[in-house]
């Protein structure tokens, strides 16, 4: 491959001598310059002069073609302004009708014959010459490079409405953290990961093996019905760069979520936190932990009952989800760790998730939850007036709230 300083220098040396050379010379002098090159050179030349890489081959087949050495040299030379003219000038509508159809919202043609459908160069040709242009696909590309189109995908960069007291709803949040974390306190960081197909199914990213023994999995991803999908619900602990993974195999509700909770504080929670006397929980704002959610806050007391905790939470603002630092920090490594690998069982998922580590210490511990969790499970006013619930002085109704022990109301 030629090195783009190479090209550079052919550039500036084009644009110094083009304009002093007729068309057989720029020709020759481009032919020169690629045969120096040698294998690559002919389209190295071509981008950096512009001119097309026929027109270079042609010039070299005359630089290795042997010159009379006296006579006249009989070879054409084009007039100034000679040679087949470019369908701009042949056809002036061309580009407006083209850029009508590539972008009709600001070219003025809401009611463009492509507005609807993809918009392949063989589309767009075939639309031209329906409207009387003579053009072939091929051609469509290169006005499209001319008119400084390319193809490109959607970019994500707009948000939805967020809500006003959002940057002061995560201040509020890294506040809570730093005085539990300076209190010795335990804080934790709770979200479900997306559901997995068990079975022999193809999974993103690549892991190297032998040279053409690529793993085989299946062509379709049908579940499979004896092992379905899985649910991971992760627990992240900041302080200790630790986390708690509990891989159900039913629905992602609230009874599981807050279960995957007690889990962590039953096999990690309890060593690391011997002195702990309340537990602060960051979560988002929707999903089986969701802050309108009912039933997590009866789970939520029924934990604080167990525990004699005191359990704080603070829930993201709407649409703010991928600021949960488990997100960041443990789930992306899972999926980094499992990448290219077929999950065929539940064994495979947990010790990929158990094993899953990081530079930075990161380590996480990965459990099968075989329970069952039903949906649909109503939460009367009856039951939810019965939660020992605190609500912050800011915005206490929605976002943060604590629950204490039922013991602690007598």
């Amino acid at each position: 491959m030629i090195d783009i300083a190479v090209i550079d220098g052919i550039k500036r040396k084009f644009n110094r001598l083009g304009s002093e050379l007729d068309e057989r010379g720029r020709r020759c002098w481009a032919a020169n310059e690629a045969l120096e090159l040698g294998h690559g050179g002919i389209k190295a030349v071509a981008q950096a002069t512009g001119l097309g890489e026929r027109t270079i081959r042609r010039g070299c087949e005359e630089m290795r073609q042997v010159r009379p050495t006296t006579g006249h040299d009989n070879r054409r030379v084009r007039h100034p302004g000679g040679g087949r003219k470019s369908l701009s000038v042949i056809d002036p509508n061309l580009v407006m009708a083209l850029e009508a159809l590539v972008d009709p919202n600001t070219r003025g043609a809401p009611m463009s014959p492509l507005r609807w459908t993809c918009k392949s160069t063989r589309k767009l040709a075939k639309a031209l010459v329906e409207q009387g242009h003579e053009v072939s696909h091929t051609r469509v590309a290169q006005l499209l490079a001319d008119m400084d189109y390319s193809l490109q995908g959607t970019l994500k960069t707009l948000e939805e409405t967020s809500h006003p007291d959002r940057n002061n709803q995560f201040r509020y949040i890294n506040r809570c953290v730093k005085v539990f974390q300076q209190a010795g306190q335990p804080v934790i960081s709770v979200d479900a990961k997306k559901k997995e197909l068990v079975g022999n199914f193809a999974n993103a990213g690549r892991e190297y093996r032998p040279q053409g023994q690529s793993e085989q999995v299946r062509i379709h991803d049908f579940p499979d019905p004896q092992l379905g999908k899985v649910c991971p619900y992760g627990v992240y602990d900041p302080t200790h760069n630790q986390g708690w993974v509990s891989v159900g195999i039913d629905h992602d509700t609230a009874q599981f979520a807050v279960e995957s909770i007690r889990r962590w504080w039953e096999h990690m929670g309890k060593e690391c936190y011997p002195q702990a006397q309340a537990l602060l929980i960051t979560a988002d704002g929707g999903g089986s932990n969701a802050s309108r959610n009912r039933l997590w806050k009866v789970e939520l007391q029924k934990l604080a009952d167990e525990t004699g905790l005191v359990i704080y939470v603070r829930h993201f603002p709407p649409g703010t989800s991928k600021w949960n630092k488990i997100e960041h920090r443990m789930f992306c490594h899972i999926t980094e760790n499992w990448r290219g690998r077929p999950l065929i069982s539940h064994e495979v998922i947990v010790n990929l998730i158990g094993h899953t580590t990081t530079d930075t210490g990161l380590t996480i511990q990965a459990e099968l939850d075989e329970n069952t969790y039903p949906t649909g499970i109503k939460v009367s006013d009856e039951d939810l007036e019965r939660v020992n619930l605190l609500p912050a002085r800011f915005h206490g109704k929605n976002w943060n709230y604590a629950i204490k022990s039922q013991l602690s109301r007598k």
